[in-house]
């Protein structure tokens, strides 16, 4: 399974996203929390701790592999969780995109196409 922690569900993903997924199977969408920028070093710590547990529950109820996470969002929150899960032998992937900026008069359109999973490392 692949557990999407982003707050991009993967029914909205561009369909070569969704067909990258495959490999992992069944995807699962845990919604990426609101880090408050206010937010002390402890209360992240807090926060990527249950965020562990709960990723821990799901992966008892579910397949077991092949398994990874993909983690997109707030740095600190995304750096502290990525360690705690690659230390429980659980890997994590982000998504890559190529920025698609197209100019119509004084209107600038930005888009995003997804390119592959990267593994953090």
């Amino acid at each position: 399974m692949l557990i999407n922690i982003s707050n991009h569900p993967h029914k909205g993903w561009q369909s070569a996203q969704r067909k990258a997924a495959e490999i992992y199977g069944n995807v699962i969408d845990i919604p990426f929390p609101n880090v408050p920028p206010q937010a002390s070093t402890t209360e992240v710590e807090v926060m990527t701790a249950r965020y562990l547990n709960h990723i821990l529950n799901v992966m008892k109820q579910g397949e077991k592999l092949p398994m990874a996470v993909h983690l997109m969002g707030e740095m600190t929150f995304t750096y502290a969780l990525t360690h705690k899960l690659r230390a429980q032998g659980i890997p994590c992937v982000a998504s890559t995109t190529e920025r698609v900026v197209t100019m119509d008069g004084d209107s600038k359109k930005t888009t995003f196409k997804f390119i592959q999973f990267r593994p953090y490392f």
